[in-house]
């Protein structure tokens, strides 16, 4: 089903231990959320055999994550792309600013009214695009747009794998309202019952 709206922009800082694997902070808000283009990177090997393809193989390599957003506050510069604020409070961003990966979270609503929702577990960002235009005869919002690498993330998950994303659309059979009601609490952790 179509999407309607876009919402609820959110983000968790990450903590690695010795080994890379991710832990993450608790969620806080990134901006309001004006779009949000996700594109992926697919690696594909082909393998032939008898004068056909035999085996293909297409694994997640990355994506861009290209965020439209109302504003970005000091604080949250500060977390995504390593700028400082200076002793009188101005955004200093250098050519040595780098920000560390986080995790993004948003939910867009469908036609039916219900949302589907997102984690992103882990992104990079590089600096906020600016465009600006001078007020003529009509006025023109400008706001900045805001790109990131999608990577997978470095902790496995409870099947053995590197997850990239999380997805899950409210009103699905066999997801429980908790999982619903939590999204925003913490970043969503993938939940697998042990084979027998």
């Amino acid at each position: 089903m179509a999407t309607i709206g876009l919402d609820k922009l959110y983000y968790a800082s990450i903590t690695e231990d010795t080994l890379g694997e991710e832990t993450y902070g608790t969620p806080k808000v990134l901006a309001k959320a004006i779009s949000a283009e996700l594109s992926v990177e697919l690696v594909e090997a082909i393998l032939y055999a008898d004068d056909g393809a035999a085996e293909v193989v297409k694994d997640f390599n990355n994506g861009t994550l290209s965020l439209g957003i109302d504003d970005i506050g000091t604080s949250v510069a500060s977390d995504l792309t390593g700028a400082t604020a200076d002793d009188n409070g101005v955004l200093i961003s250098a050519s040595e600013s780098t920000g560390e990966p986080v995790a993004v979270g948003f939910r867009a609503k469908k036609a039916n009214g219900k949302y589907r929702y997102f984690w992103l577990y882990r992104v990079k960002f590089g600096l906020p695009a600016t465009n600006l235009q001078t007020k003529g005869e009509s006025i023109t919002f400008s706001t900045p747009t805001i790109e990131g690498t999608v990577m997978r993330r470095n902790k496995l998950d409870g099947n053995g794998k590197h997850p990239w994303k999380a997805e899950v659309t409210e009103g699905d059979a066999g997801v429980p309202a908790l999982v619903i009601t939590g999204w925003y609490t913490q970043v969503y952790e993938p939940v697998y019952t042990p084979a027998p």
